[in-house]
């Protein structure tokens, strides 16, 4: 009996059966910085220092200028200063290396540089421009600056206790990049325009101090994310310092390094005293059987080249038990299912960074254009599995408020017509121990506007009250306050 092999063209129909998805592995490259006119003689040393691309930032719209030369039209540049003015609330602040990722391969045919550049997603959310933002609902109406309430769970200052097992620490108030979409944005970076940054009141080693001094008293946490702002921008012997810190508490089992940096400015992570000092770190860890780990921020494919892979595989090498990405869902960075897998494999394939989480874009000021709808992440999250190994395949989280993370598909109720989803808890966080409704409550979270159907957007026309940014602004200070008050008793 003779066997048939079919071929791909034995089947006019074939095309109709491929999969919505088609994996290719794709080689990680350097973009060439020396396309851009400002970085033309820029030497492979100077790009391979951390301190040249601290020094090189692009902190402002005539460094801007300076580096594209005349490849940009001075629409764009007006464009960018408007937003800077009217709707920013992050500063201008991207490092070379994050610079030298958008439009890596120069403007499409036809294309020219500045209509590259409106259409790049790493531009997107490094330098948004006011033409980017919604002007029906440029915030939401329930918009806030501190969106998840963390300042009002600090239990020291910087440090907030939120779930029963696990701790935030934000050890610094400053990145070495600053992202459109900060979602800590009252308190990180400096002050623009429309948001008037708040500011820790402790000098560092009292509030490390008053950090460590609640986890040793606190045998119930054993989970620490140590952030900020961004853990590369502190000294490093500090961190070490903070860190050991931690590691010499009992109940502390994971610990886990919160960096943008890591794809951002990989070179301050392939400096060799930062190498010397995470191998130091993780040497003690595994000693003590204490899970140590860098989780780092890259919300697109462009972001991913061969500095970053080798920035974790120092880090891998140096001990670290893994690297973790925990991306952002927004409108015109990643939002589709090609977007997000083709990320996914080119961390997981070329960095070997493990996919984690997609979080849904937090209800900050300004953020709305950013912003997906619930439906739409449960259809993304449906859309991208079955492609990733199970221990690769990352969960799209929904931060609600008052809540914390929820997967997807774990809401209650949901109207879709007025775009509010409700959703319940089983724990209580730290300001409601005495709430005996807290865990039969629901709470709201709330779809952007501008992707309701018609009945829905006329409801909040005529129901939705309108925003007071400065109200807004005096909640989060009165937040502050209390949030103190909360510390200075349990000190």
């Amino acid at each position: 009996m003779t066997a048939t092999v079919e071929t791909a063209t034995s089947h006019p129909s074939q095309s109709l059966l491929e999969q919505p998805y088609a994996y290719r592995r794709r080689e990680l490259v350097e973009p060439d910085w020396t396309r851009l006119p400002g970085w033309r003689d820029v030497t492979a040393e100077e790009w391979a220092s951390a301190q040249w691309q601290r020094a090189h930032c692009v902190k402002n719209v005539k460094q801007l200028r300076a580096l594209f030369g005349d490849l940009v039209e001075d629409r764009f540049y007006a464009d960018l200063e408007r937003d800077q003015a009217e709707r920013a609330t992050m500063s201008m602040l991207v490092p070379p290396q994050m610079m030298n990722t958008m439009v890596p391969t120069g403007p499409a045919v036809g294309q020219t540089w500045t209509e590259a550049l409106y259409a790049d997603p790493i531009r997107n959310y490094m330098l948004p421009v006011f033409s980017d933002r919604r002007t029906d609902w440029p915030s939401h109406p329930h918009a806030s600056r501190d969106s998840l309430h963390e300042h009002d769970m600090w239990v020291a200052e910087g440090l907030t206790h939120r779930y029963p097992t696990k701790v935030l620490a934000e050890l610094l108030p400053t990145c070495p990049q600053y992202c459109g979409h900060c979602t800590r944005m009252d308190l990180v970076g400096n002050s623009t325009p429309v948001i008037d940054k708040l500011k820790f009141d402790l000098k560092p080693v009292d509030r490390y101090d008053a950090m460590i001094d609640y986890l040793r008293r606190s045998p119930g946490v054993r989970d620490v994310v140590v952030s900020g702002g961004d853990v590369a921008n502190m000294p490093f012997k500090n961190l070490e310092s903070f860190v050991a810190r931690l590691l010499d508490i009992e109940n502390i089992r994971d610990i886990r390094l919160a960096t943008k940096a890591l794809m951002g400015l990989p070179q301050h992570w392939l400096q060799d005293d930062v190498r010397a000092g995470m191998e130091r770190l993780a040497t003690v860890a595994r000693a003590r059987g204490v899970h140590l780990a860098i989780h780092t921020h890259v919300n697109n494919a462009q972001s991913v080249t061969p500095l970053v892979a080798q920035a974790t595989k120092a880090m891998l090498e140096a001990g670290v038990r893994d690297v973790r990405n925990q991306g952002v869902l927004m409108h015109g960075v990643n939002a589709t299912t090609p977007d997000l897998l083709d990320l996914c494999f080119a961390l997981l394939d070329g960095a070997g960074i493990m996919p984690y989480y997609f979080y849904m874009c937090d209800m900050i000021p300004f953020s709305e254009h950013w912003r997906v709808s619930v439906g739409e992440a449960q259809r993304l999250q449906h859309g991208i599995m079955g492609y990733l190994p199970g221990f690769a395949t990352p969960r799209i989280i929904c931060d609600v408020p008052f809540v914390g993370k929820r997967w997807v598909h774990q809401l209650e109720e949901y109207d879709d017509v007025r775009g509010v989803s409700y959703w319940t808890k089983n724990y209580r966080t730290g300001i409601e121990k005495t709430d005996a409704d807290a865990l039969n409550r629901r709470y709201e979270y709330y779809d952007p506007i501008h992707t309701l159907p018609d009945a829905g957007q006329a409801w909040w026309r005529e129901h939705g009250p309108a925003v007071d940014h400065a109200a807004v602004a005096d909640q989060a200070a009165a937040s502050r306050a209390a949030a103190s008050d909360q510390a200075a008793s349990l000190a």
